[in-house]
C-alpha cells in the first residue's frame, strides 16, 4: 500500500488490493426524494464501490436542486478521497442535517466524483433507482 502525507499534514492513501475503490457510470434513472420534493433526478450517476462498504451513488451537481440544500460547516477527511464537505436539506428537519456530502477537490484516484453529491439513504425519504426499460 502506498501512503504519503500531503501539505496539510494529512495521510493520503492510494486504493489498492487492501482497499479497492471502483467507479462506474450507473445507467439507471436515479431520483432522490424528501418531503415531497425531488432533490435530485439524474441518468448520469456514478456508482462507487469502496472496500467492504455499501455502494454509494454520486449524482452530478447539475442534476441536484441546489436551492433545496444548504451547506453546513461540518467537514470530514478520507485518506482515500480527500476533504469532504456537507449539506443539509432543511425540508427534512433534524433527520436531514448533513444528509449530503461532496468531495470538491478529490484525490486523483477518484477524480470522477468532483462536482458530484452523495446522499445518506436514511436521511432522505427515498433514493429510487429505476433500471432503464428496453424499448
Amino acid at each position: 500500500m502506498s501512503s504519503n502525507v500531503n501539505t496539510a499534514g494529512k495521510t493520503v492513501k492510494v486504493p489498492g488490493p487492501d482497499h479497492p475503490i471502483t467507479l462506474e457510470h450507473n445507467p439507471s434513472h436515479v431520483v432522490v426524494m424528501l418531503a415531497g420534493n425531488v432533490i435530485a433526478d439524474t441518468r448520469d450517476a456514478l456508482t462507487m464501490r469502496e472496500a467492504a462498504y455499501p455502494a454509494v451513488l454520486y449524482i452530478p451537481r447539475k442534476d441536484v436542486d441546489m436551492t433545496l440544500i444548504e451547506r453546513t460547516n461540518h467537514a470530514t477527511y478520507c485518506p482515500y478521497k480527500g476533504d469532504c464537505a456537507y449539506f443539509s436539506i432543511p425540508s427534512g428537519g433534524e433527520r436531514s442535517v448533513n444528509a449530503v456530502w461532496t468531495y470538491e477537490n478529490p484525490f486523483a484516484a477518484v477524480a470522477q466524483i468532483k462536482d458530484h453529491l452523495a446522499f445518506y439513504p436514511d436521511r432522505v425519504d427515498a433514493i429510487e433507482v429505476q433500471a432503464e426499460q428496453a424499448v
